[in-house]
């Protein structure tokens, strides 16, 4: 009798656990499978406006997203509360500056993201990455991350490897006439600063515009956004591998259903490595990361 006990009550500690998982990331709607659907239809994604970059914390218990108002895009986040989503409220934005493509860092202290917003009080037309430092309640005025990362061109979108290297993208190297030339940078953090940023290698940049970028914790793989001459619409997803070597793999596009004749861009994998969420026309989309697994 106590093995069944033992074995029942096993079981049901099993199934509480992944329906607690479950429920962490369901905002809404029906879980994907490998075929991609809104995220949180109504809720997060909603008609008539524009959804940018998405996250979830680490344990799935807090989300983040940008979303354009009159032209300017504000961060907004929603908690776990009690067993349910509080409504998004806005947590970094205003009416003159926009503020998009929010990313914690690997021990969630910081939330980064880029802005137009002035440097040094001095008005700039390009945008940079800053940062927000958590506080009891909310988080801290922006902070410039500095110029081991920005420069006088557009800084975008930012991802962490779990040792603290960031990845983002730059046309700061852009030739003249060419300013949609983006390409994906790296900087190591040691000792809490940024070194200077690499740029990484021909497998991923290219001479097209390379951007909004994804890397996997222990750096096994790489997501981003291009525009290439062989892409189903204004931009795709594409994916590259690190080999045995080191190096990168070529980078090839993640295909229909997830790349369409719209735009991909924004893309981002949960803490367990089960859903992939992305922007596609303007929305919000998650599938089951074994859709490019595969």
């Amino acid at each position: 009798m106590k093995r069944i006990t033992l074995i029942v009550s096993f079981f049901y500690f099993c199934c509480s656990a992944l329906s607690a998982q479950t429920y962490l990331y369901h905002l809404g709607g029906e879980l994907p499978t490998n075929t991609p659907r809104i995220f949180a239809p109504g809720v997060v994604s909603k008609e008539n406006r524009s959804e940018f970059g998405s996250i979830f914390s680490a344990n799935g218990s807090e989300f983040f997203f940008a979303v354009e108002v009159n032209g300017k895009a504000e961060i907004r986040y929603s908690k776990l509360d009690n067993g349910s989503w509080t409504t998004p409220k806005i947590i970094i934005g205003d009416a003159t500056y926009g503020y998009n493509d929010p990313m914690l860092s690997p021990d969630e202290k910081r939330l980064y993201y880029i802005s137009d917003r002035p440097k040094n009080g001095e008005k700039t037309d390009d945008y940079d990455i800053w940062y927000s430092e958590k506080r009891a309640n909310d988080w801290s005025e922006p902070i410039n991350a500095g110029n081991m990362i920005n420069s006088s061109k557009n800084e975008y979108y930012i991802s962490f490897a779990s040792d603290g290297t960031m990845y983002y993208s730059s046309n700061k190297n852009a030739k003249e006439g060419n300013q949609r030339d983006y390409d994906i940078y790296s900087s190591e953090e040691k000792n809490g600063i940024f070194q200077k940023s690499k740029r990484l290698s021909g497998a991923i940049n290219t001479n097209a515009y390379e951007a909004d970028v994804f890397i996997a914790p222990d750096k096994s793989y790489i997501i981003f956004c291009s525009v290439r001459p062989e892409g189903l619409g204004r931009g795709d997803l594409y994916i590259s591998h690190k080999q045995e070597n080191g190096e990168w793999s070529n980078a090839k596009s993640l295909k229909n259903p997830i790349n369409t004749e719209k735009h991909e861009l924004c893309p981002w994998v949960t803490n367990d490595g089960k859903y992939f969420l992305y922007t596609s026309n303007q929305d919000i989309y998650w599938v089951s990361t074994k859709a490019f697994q595969k």
